[in-house]
């Protein structure tokens, strides 16, 4: 195998740290070439180095990330699509797992969907952001929260009506209608969006 040039490994391992730590999630091997300039089998030739010498983890998908660290973290999986509009069916196959640091997002059991609709842009959440979701089953009046209705998934404000036996969701979006349900299975509350900066 052809030598390494030490300059380019530490610009690669350089790369995959820094995107890691600014978008909470592993840069495919594609960003990497982007981001160093090479080719994508350059740095596959590199990452695969750079594993066999500890310095990184690379699952063999898209999860490339530094391997020593002493900053603690939760594994969250990448569960899909949720709506932002009409309600839409939960898709829930793992596209893969990041990992977030305790110390910027808290503890507990977290899993993240991608937004989908534009019923949610007042709240700040676009079509196609990662939204970070906490799973419980109860949520507080004025909460964003994956709402089940009838095997649907929906992402709203969420307002109890026990006066009128109903509950309101509620769109961050002034052109769309509140939705009024008899029940709904709260899946999680939304508690950070992480999206692409323009």
């Amino acid at each position: 195998m052809r030598s390494k040039d030490k300059a380019l490994m530490t610009r690669i391992e350089q790369f995959v740290g820094r995107f890691t730590d600014n978008f909470g999630i592993s840069p495919t091997m594609q960003e990497v070439a982007d981001g160093v300039g090479v080719s994508k089998a350059t740095v596959h030739r590199y990452i695969t180095q750079l594993c066999e010498d500890g310095v990184i983890d690379f699952s063999g998908r898209r999860t490339i990330t530094p391997a020593r660290t002493n900053v603690e973290a939760v594994s969250v999986p990448i569960l899909g699509e949720v709506a932002c509009g009409i309600p839409k069916f939960a898709e829930e196959s793992i596209e893969e797992y990041v990992r977030l640091p305790v110390a910027l997002f808290g503890r507990g059991n977290f899993f993240i969907l991608r937004a989908y609709g534009d019923s949610m842009v007042e709240a700040g959440i676009d079509d196609g952001d990662l939204v970070l979701i906490r799973q419980q089953h109860a949520a507080e009046e004025g909460q964003i929260v994956v709402a089940l209705i009838d095997d649907e998934a929906t992402l709203k404000r969420f307002y109890p009506e026990p006066e009128n036996h109903r509950i309101r969701l509620h769109p961050e979006n002034p052109h769309m209608a509140d939705i009024f349900v008899d029940r709904c299975e709260i899946q999680g509350v939304a508690v950070k969006v992480l999206k692409d900066l323009l």
